[in-house]
């Protein structure tokens, strides 16, 4: 047959892995100013200004520069910014770059279309950046991972859409006849990631000119969807992909073959198959339905076999070359990543237990797990294929290994003195909120001694991120080192035979999974099945049965000023450090209470789109907030928590204070409620919405002003009405309303036929 020679592509190749270094600088950047302001929440007011006298500020010694910023350098919309930029610019642009370069190699053909390569470069480089002014603005949806509204929903989803034709039009297009396991694993992310960026970000857009959108699921519904997407973004964006990359590069950087073909086989097909079925282990005592926590559980304790059963196919590869990972740093990398790999899969199931979840749920435990994962699993894999590309693309040796072998240790320093504190904090904060005295009273009553009692964990978190990030800059100078002394390959000459047609028939003697691996389309039917089995089982009798969410008769919608408070606390991501989800246990009913003494029921959070149950307490639970503290307590907390909460890491709102509350979008979100949600508004009720808001907010300043005389005379010398305009109302209002629907210990379901 004759051979017929092409070229690969290695532009595209250099483009996002340059994406890659660029990001993951900027990701890493974010984190660790996140995890400063968890024990300098004083960072905003250092860099724009102040009236405490107390700190050092760089600006004038006034607060107008922290007004000025809107927020926009506040922790929640930080901590968005640090998580969306590792998991959607570092992570998927070195997977990105990994494909491009495997994709091409392993198939013995050119990417389908050089058009399409860049378009999807240049789409998805342009979302990672309309994300950072979004976030920045305050533009978010809330939800975990998926805090893009909708117009970047829909570029993401047009990028994922371009990437995908260009892979299986150039698997179409091979000269190889059979499927390398990595390709599964790249097929199977596809397949996945669009199914549930899909179905989780249904949203109806407030205006199709703007930006607000609510989600198309209510409150358990909501959950359920956005964890059966949040967990499965960790399994089919964070795991998957990069699984392919450690089957494709890990045995070209140790010189051997795969340890097992028979456990790839086992590995791949039993991982797609179990783990979208875990995500409800994230809702574990909440008002999910029982069913569904139990099976996410089950599934979430077999995950152990398969994740572990690629960790050892991985680790296995290096029998024989174990000497060469003492020389060389990329397989050094590679080594610590498929460790991180296989704890991180074992602790997750044990978290998903219910004894430990109960204890380990809403702590820093959470944080160091999936840090474990993120530093050691996504970012050590990262660098060695990283090491891995540059000399090859280049035509050079890397320019220090030295620096290379420093890089690698600073980094694993990084993950111990970031995970091993979070765990202690972890282990603190969950035996903290349980203790009793012999009387029956909480040892811990006031939230703020968990919080000072891990502050010392949190800076030795924030030293171990200085360690990380110090490693990453070292791997960028020897990456631009190696570059100007290289010459960089644009187009790699290669030849192939062209693929013969033998027909689709399984030949004699020809293994089952073989002749799969030579039938791609119907390999990505399977793989969409084995895909869509848990989810169908988990999510279609949830969002279909009424009867799963009985509702209350005493919980009534939200009044339109209530509305914008709620867009405000979601614009500010407070979700990012309170919960609003009082667990049926004694030491949060005890603590959580508020005026009912009862924890959180489905029927409660019919009208929240998109729900706020939150996955971390930095702050306390809010649910029954309602009531627990005077309006002025709030204005002044916002304004200053530590001048209400000694010791408090809650940073700084003054611009909610400052600022007027933008009413002109007030009645169509009532309406859209109405007519697109049934939400059981009247029509008197929607005409007369700012009357309503107007009435709800002199009520709420009439307070201020009779619990904090201060605050009546301060307002006093402005003019009369002024306070009623801003948006610290529409958020108190908010606050007050939380958990105030249920009354008596009694609660009295309506009918759900």
């Amino acid at each position: 047959m004759e051979t017929q020679k092409f070229s690969y592509d290695n532009s595209i190749v250099r483009a996002f892995l340059y994406a890659t270094l660029v990001f993951g600088l900027i990701g890493f950047t974010f984190g660790l100013t996140a995890a400063l302001m968890l024990f300098y929440p004083e960072l905003p007011e250092f860099l724009f200004g102040t009236d405490d006298t107390t700190i050092k500020s760089l600006a004038s010694g006034n607060i107008q520069g922290l007004i000025n910023t809107h927020g926009a350098f506040g922790f929640g919309r930080i901590r968005m910014l640090h998580t969306n930029t590792v998991i959607w610019a570092f992570v998927c642009n070195i997977v990105y770059t990994g494909i491009y370069y495997s994709l091409q190699r392993l198939l013995k053909t050119r990417m389908y279309s050089d058009t399409l390569s860049w378009l999807h470069f240049w789409t998805w480089q342009f979302m990672i950046v309309a994300t950072f002014v979004t976030f920045f603005m305050g533009i978010n949806t809330s939800k975990e991972y998926a805090e893009h509204e909708w117009p970047i929903d829909i570029l993401i989803a047009f990028s994922w859409i371009i990437f995908g034709i260009n892979m299986f039009m150039t698997i179409a297009k091979r000269r190889v006849r059979h499927l390398y396991v990595a390709i599964w694993f790249y097929i199977g992310t596809w397949i996945a990631v669009a199914m549930l960026h899909i179905f989780n970000n249904l949203e109806v857009p407030l205006s199709f000119a703007g930006w607000k959108s609510y989600s198309a699921y209510a409150g358990v519904k909501d959950a359920i969807v956005q964890w059966w997407y949040g967990h499965n973004a960790v399994a089919f964006v964070l795991t998957t992909p990069v699984l392919g990359l450690m089957y494709y590069f890990l045995p070209k950087a140790a010189d051997r073959p795969v340890f097992s073909y028979k456990l790839s086989i086992i590995h791949f097909w039993s991982l797609i198959f179990v783990y979208i079925w875990a995500g409800p282990h994230h809702l574990q005592y909440t008002a999910l339905p029982a069913w569904a926590q139990a099976v996410g559980t089950g599934f979430s304790i077999m995950l152990i076999a398969p994740s572990w059963g690629g960790m050892l196919n991985g680790l296995l590869t290096l029998r024989g070359a174990w000497d060469k990972v003492r020389e060389n740093p990329i397989l050094k990398f590679f080594v610590v990543a498929v460790t991180c790999y296989g704890m991180a899969t074992f602790e997750g199931p044990l978290l998903a237990t219910k004894n430990i979840n109960k204890i380990g749920h809403f702590t820093d435990w959470v944080i160091g797990h999936v840090h474990l994962g993120a530093l050691g699993w996504n970012g050590f894999m990262a660098f060695g294929v990283i090491y891995y590309l540059v000399p090859i693309m280049w035509r050079t040796k890397i320019w220090s290994v030295k620096l290379a072998n420093w890089h690698f240790w600073l980094g694993t320093l990084g993950i111990i003195f970031y995970a091993v504190p979070m765990y202690i904090s972890g282990f603190t904060q969950g035996l903290m909120w349980k203790q009793f005295n012999p009387d029956g009273t909480l040892m811990y009553k006031n939230w703020l001694d968990t919080v000072t009692a891990i502050i010392p964990y949190f800076k030795m978190r924030f030293l171990g991120g200085a360690f990380y990030i110090s490693g990453a800059i070292l791997m960028i100078v020897n990456v631009i080192a190696t570059v100007r002394k290289g010459s960089f390959q644009k187009e790699v000459p290669a030849e192939a035979p062209a693929l013969a047609n033998i027909g689709n028939k399984r030949k004699e003697g020809e293994g089952t999974h073989l002749w799969l691996e030579r039938m791609p389309v119907l390999l990505g039917i399977l793989s969409f099945f084995t895909i869509s089995i848990g989810s169908s089982v988990e999510i279609i009798p949830t969002l279909s049965l009424k009867k799963s969410v009985p509702t209350i008769s005493a919980v009534k919608p939200y009044s339109p000023l209530e509305l914008e408070g709620r867009d405000i606390y979601i614009r500010e991501g407070c979700n990012a450090c309170h919960s609003q989800m009082i667990r049926p246990f004694r030491d949060e009913i005890t603590r959580f209470n508020g005026k009912n003494g009862q924890y959180s029921k489905a029927g409660e959070f019919v009208y929240d789109r998109p729900f706020l149950w939150g996955s971390k307490r930095t702050g306390p639970d809010l649910h029954r907030e309602g009531g627990k503290n005077p309006s002025s307590w709030h204005y002044k907390h916002m304004y200053n928590p530590r001048s209400t909460s000694a010791g408090s890491i809650m940073p700084r709102y003054p611009w909610l204070i400052a600022t007027n509350l933008d009413r002109s979008k007030m009645v169509d979100k009532m309406k859209l409620m109405k007519n697109t949600f049934e939400v059981p508004y009247t029509k008197a009720e929607i005409d007369s919405a700012n009357s309503w808001a107007d009435n709800q907010s002199k009520k709420i300043v009439k307070d201020i002003f009779s619990e904090a005389n201060d605050l009546k005379v301060a307002y006093a010398k402005r003019p009369q009405g002024e306070l009623e305009k801003k948006e610290i109302i529409a958020l108190i209002s908010f606050l007050q309303r939380l958990g105030t629907d249920i009354k008596t210990t009694e609660i009295k379901t309506a009918s759900t036929n």
